[in-house]
C-alpha cells in the first residue's frame, strides 16, 4: 500500500534475527533433529517393548511440550528484539510493518524539503530518546517511491536520524494515506495549487488519517519531547476551552477521529487558517463536553478522552513564543511538561538556535536532542567558519 523508500546510511536498515536467534543455524537444526526424533520414531523389538513404548511416548510429550514453548517463548521476545538491526542492502522496510506495530510516533513534512532543519532534527531525536521502545516516524512528501538517492551524504540531518535505531523516513503518499477514509473523497476533488493554505491543510489531514488507521501519537516538527506521555487517549489544550492539532494521541479507529475526518469535509474551508486543524479539535470536542477553564495543573477527561492541561505542552503561550530564543536569568525547569511546542509558525525571522547563546532553546537542545546540537549546531558552526576563511 505505501511504496518502500529507505534512506538510512551507512547501509540500510533491515530486521535481524533478534538476539534470541543469534545462532539461527543451529536453532534450526535443532527443531529438525526435534521433529525427526519426534516424527520418526523407531524402537527396536525388545521384550520390554510396551513399556518402552510408553516411555518413549513421554519423552515425545515431554519434547514437544518444551520446543512449543520455546517457540511462544521466542515470540513473547520479538517485540522486545524489533529494534536490534544490522545494515542490509536489500531487505527494506514498509510504512505498514512498522506502523502496525502500534504505538507509532509520527511526524510530518508537507512541504518538498528534503533537508530536515534542525528543530525538526531535534523534535525527532528527542522523542526517539524518550520513547526508545517505539517506532519514530518522519514522513516526507519530497521523497517519492522513484526517489534513489543516498541523503546521507548530502544532509547531515539525515545521517544523524537514520542512525537511530527506532527512526524511520517515508515518503508522504497521501492518496494512500486517505484511502479508506472520508478524506479520500475531498483529496481527489481539491486542486492543490488553489489552497492558499495547502502545506497546513494537507498536513491536518495527513495526521488525522494516520492516526485512525494506525493509532498512536501525532507531533508537530516544532514539539521537543521531555518525558513521556502517561496517556494513550488525548488531546493537548492550547488554552483553556481550546484544542491543539499538534500533538494528540489515540489508538487506531478511534471514534473521535473519525468523526474529525468527516466534519473535515463537511466545513471544509480552505481560506481559513487552522479551521481544519486547531478549531476543528476545538469544535468535535465541544459537541462531546462541557468545556470548562482549567485550574492549577488539572487535567479534564470527557468520554475517556483526556483533555490535557496547558501546562502539557504549552507553558509558554504562543504571544510569549520568542521567549525560547531569549536568555534567562534562571531556566524553568518544566515540571508539570510533557513536551515543549516551539512555535516554528510563528517563527517568520526564523530565528536560529546558536551555539554559545545560551538560550533557552540552546539549552533544550543540548539536554534533549545533543546529538542534533553536536552535530548540526557546534559543529556546524565551526564548519561555517571554516568554509569562510576558505572564501576568504
Amino acid at each position: 500500500m505505501f511504496p518502500t523508500v529507505w534512506v538510512s546510511s551507512p547501509g540500510r536498515w533491515g530486521l535481524r534475527e533478534p538476539d534470541c536467534h543469534q545462532d539461527g543455524q543451529q536453532t534450526i537444526g535443532e527443531r529438525g533433529f526435534l521433529r525427526t526424533i519426534i516424527q520418526h520414531p523407531r524402537p527396536r523389538h525388545d521384550p520390554k517393548g510396551p513399556r518402552k513404548a510408553r516411555m518413549l511416548k513421554k519423552i515425545q510429550i515431554c519434547l514437544c511440550f518444551f520446543f512449543v514453548s520455546g517457540i511462544l517463548y521466542e515470540i513473547s521476545l520479538l517485540s522486545g528484539c524489533f529494534f536490534s538491526y544490522m545494515p542490509m542492502s536489500k531487505h527494506f522496510l514498509t510504512p505498514e510493518q512498522v506502523l502496525n506495530l502500534g504505538k507509532s510516533i509520527i511526524f510530518l513534512e508537507t512541504t518538498e524539503r528534503l533537508e530536515p532543519t534542525p528543530l525538526v532534527s531535534c523534535s525527532v531525536e528527542s522523542a526517539a530518546r524518550i520513547y526508545q521502545d517505539r517506532p519514530v516516524i518522519l514522513f516526507m512528501k519530497g521523497l517519492t517511491n522513484n526517489t534513489m538517492l543516498d541523503l546521507n551524504s548530502s544532509y547531515a540531518a539525515f545521517s544523524l536520524l537514520s542512525s537511530m535505531k527506532n527512526v524511520f523516513i517515508f515518503p508522504l503518499q497521501m492518496e494512500t494515506v486517505f484511502q479508506e477514509t472520508p478524506l479520500l473523497q475531498w483529496y481527489n476533488q481539491v486542486v492543490p495549487e488553489q489552497e492558499k493554505n495547502w502545506i497546513h491543510v494537507s498536513s491536518d489531514a495527513s495526521r488525522l488519517a494516520l492516526i485512525w488507521k494506525y493509532g498512536g501519537i501525532y507531533m508537530d516538527t516544532d514539539v521537543i519531547s521531555i518525558r513521556p506521555i502517561p496517556e494513550e487517549t488525548f488531546l493537548a489544550a492550547q488554552k483553556s476551552r481550546f484544542s491543539s492539532n499538534g500533538i494528540f494521541g489515540f489508538p487506531a479507529h478511534h471514534k473521535f477521529i473519525w468523526d474529525c475526518m468527516e466534519n473535515f469535509v463537511l466545513k471544509y474551508n480552505g481560506n481559513l487558517w487552522g479551521n481544519q486543524g486547531p478549531f476543528l479539535m476545538t469544535r468535535m470536542l465541544k459537541t462531546i463536553c462541557n468545556l470548562t477553564d482549567f485550574q492549577g495543573t488539572e487535567d479534564h477527561s470527557c468520554q475517556n478522552i483526556s483533555f490535557l492541561n496547558p501546562q502539557r505542552f504549552y507553558p509558554i503561550p504562543y504571544p510569549a513564543w520568542g521567549r525560547y530564543y531569549a536568555v534567562w536569568d534562571k531556566s524553568p525547569n518544566f515540571d508539570h511538561s510533557y513536551a515543549l511546542h516551539l512555535w516554528n509558525f510563528m517563527n517568520r525571522n526564523r530565528k536560529a538556535v546558536v551555539a554559545g547563546s545560551n538560550t533557552l532553546a540552546e539549552n533544550l537542545y543540548k539536554a534533549y536532542c545533543p546529538t542534533t546540537y553536536e552535530d548540526l549546531i557546534r559543529n556546524g558552526k565551526l564548519r561555517d567558519f571554516t568554509h569562510s576563511e576558505d572564501v576568504a
